[in-house]
């Protein structure tokens, strides 16, 4: 590898380095004007390339084009402008080093001193659906050749990858009579690689994605959405990133109001809104669904003819784990609904949409957020999600998985009636977003009891029906909704004991994967119960 050179003095963040000549060559183009202009009047002299040159002369600012340095044209559609010695060399020559100016004087070479480049939009053209073809162009060769020298050399030069820091920059030579510091050039530098490896990790996952194969290499990458004041608890720091991505959710939604969120609104919001996504957008034809979400876990979910009746069932199921949650719909808020959903204490609703009149009920809420996300996720689209573990990370596929209703086996003697099917679909997709081992009561359209996160399937069965109980108590019904209800699994019944305590529960259909060695037995024990049994064929673990 290469040495450093022992002629080069020790970085110091206190010197500062006049800033005479700006390269600049943005995509966005909106505050190049204002900024070309503060640059000039500094007595800064540009020089540019293409559109972005084309858009400062216009302006009447003194500007010179990239070819008068490299005595090269642009060419190739502006695939070739910027990678030339003339460029490279005065983002790169080190002012300290004897060879390397006595190389640039002898060469014409001259000095570049702020670089401001945005690179091509290849995430935008990602998001916006573009085709393979316009995807490829938009990425950007001499944008990331020119940030990373730059950066290299920030001992001498200041990078700017936004207008916000051209602001910074601007403000630095102001105070330091046309000269930035070494504290704001290295500062410059570090987020201009972590831009660099963000553009290159979105590049190579799309390209990851256009291939039937694992790839070798997997990079991930983010932009700041919000600094957070801690994570899960106060002495951890966090912060929220956003992948450039565009499935609705906590990271494209506006909030309306209420205060900022914290690291475990934000988790349990995702939870909430891919958990209610299940059920259909209501404005293309769905029932409407509520979802209310409590660590990252349902404690109750409803689908009823209106959104009041699906929000009063869904906090039926937990009334006292509801405090505090989260509220997903899967349609827009009205006011009627608004106005039960503020009886109880509520940290974040979540909505495609929201009635004025809505939103103005929440208004007296002040530390409630309201999130419009203005469409569901795609429970269908494919995408990936990553964890951390120590020394690397875990890929895997979303969990799309649905089964179809020729897919479903009836297993047992009796055959679920139309309503037995109709609570075995819903409990088997809330079942897909409770953490294993799940086991999930639904009747009527409205979960009756959840159980989730135990080590023993039979152990989430019997708190399954004990937070039943728990609701009828509260409610003052004369019998848990487990009577007659529907029971999911997330995976299979390893022994009978986990089955039948979803039948002592009041359970008289249960579906569940299979592929048990003990799947006999299992069937055999339902039908002794005159329980019917539904196979999917597939699990849905969730750890």
């Amino acid at each position: 590898m290469p040495a450093p050179n022992p002629d080069l003095p020790a970085f110091d963040p206190a010197r500062q380095a006049p800033v005479k000549r700006a390269l600049i060559s943005v995509s966005d183009k909106s505050r190049l004007i204002d900024q070309a202009t503060a640059l000039h009047e500094r007595g800064v002299k540009l020089v540019s390339t293409g559109g972005t040159h084309r858009a400062i002369a216009a302006a009447g600012i003194p500007v010179k084009d990239v070819a008068e340095l490299t005595h090269f044209p642009e060419m190739m559609d502006g695939r070739v402008k910027t990678l030339h010695p003339m460029v490279h060399g005065g983002l790169l020559g080190d002012r300290d080093l004897a060879s390397h100016k006595d190389a640039m004087h002898t060469h014409g070479i001259l000095s570049i001193d702020l670089l401001i480049v945005n690179l091509y939009p290849f995430e935008n053209a990602v998001a916006s659906g573009g085709s393979y073809e316009m995807c490829v162009e938009n990425i950007d060769i001499g944008g990331p050749a020119m940030i990373r020298a730059a950066a290299k050399n920030h001992a001498h030069v200041a990078v700017c990858t936004d207008a916000e820091d051209v602001d910074a920059v601007l403000a630095d030579m102001d105070a330091h009579d046309g000269k930035t510091t070494g504290t704001l050039r290295q500062r410059l530098a570090a987020k201009t690689y972590a831009r660099s490896a963000t553009y290159d990790a979105a590049i190579a996952n799309w390209f990851a994605g256009q291939l039937e194969e694992t790839p070798k290499y997997r990079s991930q990458g983010g932009t700041l959405k919000q600094e957070l004041r801690y994570g899960e608890n106060p002495h951890q720091t966090a912060a929220f990133y956003s992948d450039g991505s565009t499935r609705p959710g906590v990271s494209t939604a506006e909030q309306l109001q209420g205060k900022a969120l914290s690291y475990n609104n934000i988790n349990d919001t995702d939870a909430a809104y891919e958990l209610v996504a299940e059920f259909g957008n209501v404005a293309q034809g769905a029932k409407p669904a509520v979802a209310i979400i409590k660590h990252a876990n349902p404690c109750g979910v409803a689908v009823a003819d209106d959104f009041i009746t699906a929000y009063k069932n869904a906090l039926a199921c937990d009334p006292v784990s509801a405090f505090g949650g989260i509220v997903a719909l899967n349609g827009n808020l009205d006011a009627k609904t608004a106005k039960e959903i503020v009886k109880v204490f509520t940290e974040v609703v979540i909505a495609p949409s929201a009635d004025d009149d809505a939103v103005e009920v929440f208004a007296k809420k002040k530390k409630l957020r309201l999130l419009i996300a203005g469409g569901l996720p795609d429970v269908n689209a494919p995408s990936l999600t990553q964890r951390n573990v120590a020394g690397g990370i875990l890929v895997q596929d979303r969990d799309n998985g649905a089964v179809a209703d020729e897919d479903l086996k009836v297993v047992t003697k009796r055959k679920p009636t139309d309503a037995e099917m109709a609570d075995l679909r819903m409990a088997w997709k809330v079942a897909k977003h409770v953490k294993s081992n799940a086991i999930i009561y639904v009747k009527d359209g409205s979960t009756a009891g959840i159980g989730a996160g135990q080590m023993s399937r039979i152990d989430s069965a019997r708190i399954a029906a004990r937070k039943a109980e728990d609701a009828q108590e509260a409610a003052g019904w004369d019998a848990p909704r487990t009577q007659g209800c529907a029971c999911a699994s997330d995976a299979f019944f390893p022994f009978a004991d986990g089955m039948l305590a979803a039948a002592s529960a009041g359970a008289t259909a249960i579906i569940q994967p299979g592929g048990s060695i003990r799947d006999e037995d299992v069937i055999a024990a339902a039908d002794e119960k005159d329980i019917a049994m539904v196979f999917t064929g597939m699990r849905h673990f969730r750890h």
